[in-house]
């Protein structure tokens, strides 16, 4: 029988879930929403999932902070290089 750590780490959500990364919401994301701290992240970014309702509440609150942020679409998030410092290099 499974502990109840194993029982929580298999029902876990993770990124591909594709479920809006606000707080206890469960509905599906719609956008992704990249961004990056340019204190602690240098060439790379963080990627938070929004469905239609948290969508503007978390480009807002990303941005109150004055950190860059960028929409992407779900079909784009293991390729996009929202932020020129992280294109590759030609």
């Amino acid at each position: 029988m499974p502990s109840r750590e194993e029982d929580a780490l298999s029902l876990a959500r993770g990124p591909r879930d594709f479920v809006c990364s606000a707080r206890e919401c469960e509905k599906p994301a719609v956008v992704g929403i990249a961004w990056q701290n340019p204190r602690i992240h240098s060439g790379r970014h963080k990627t938070w999932l929004a469905c239609e309702e948290h969508r503007e509440f978390l480009h807002d609150y990303l941005k109150l902070r004055s950190f860059p942020v960028a929409e992407v679409a779900l079909s784009d998030l293991d390729t996009a290089h929202p932020f020129p410092a992280e294109a590759d290099p030609i």
